[in-house]
């Protein structure tokens, strides 16, 4: 990534997305089991919630090697991404963003390859907004820090 970034975030555990993640599999995996008839549909359902708490570890509470830990944001779109295993990928953000009062999306491209979602709770709320700002207008405003806050 050339140049300093406009944006250095360092994320957080979401307990909340962590609970989404896992009572929407849990639910999946409650319908597997009352549609499909055997033992085979409780296995299935079984896996569909380990799946769900696999997915809550790694994308939610960040406790994976692969987990984003440090996103970094530069002017033309650029990202870097800390792992949590301690190495860095670079890349490209899509123009392509979701961006609401609870989460931003931002699908990475490159080496990356992942989309990130990040969620209010795991940003203070001045830097989620910053992102927020960046992820609509692919820059940051130039006003002190204070004023962001507010």
């Amino acid at each position: 990534m050339n140049g300093a970034p406009l944006l250095h975030l360092e994320l957080r555990g979401s307990p909340a997305l962590a609970a989404v993640l896992v009572l929407a599999h849990a639910v999946a995996a409650a319908c597997i089991a009352a549609v499909l008839p055997g033992p085979w549909a409780w296995a299935l359902a079984v896996l569909v919630l380990a799946l769900g708490v696999a997915a809550a570890w790694d994308r939610a509470l960040l406790r994976a090697g692969r987990s984003v830990r440090v996103l970094e944001l530069s002017a033309g779109g650029q990202a870097a991404l800390g792992l949590a295993d301690g190495r860095r990928l670079e890349g490209s953000v899509a123009a392509r963003r979701n961006v609401c009062p609870w989460w931003v999306t931002l699908p990475v491209r490159g080496p990356a390859g992942r989309t990130l979602l990040v969620a209010r709770g795991m940003l203070s709320a001045g830097d989620f907004r910053r992102l927020r700002l960046w992820a609509l207008w692919g820059r940051v405003p130039g006003v002190a820090g204070a004023q962001l806050a507010a």
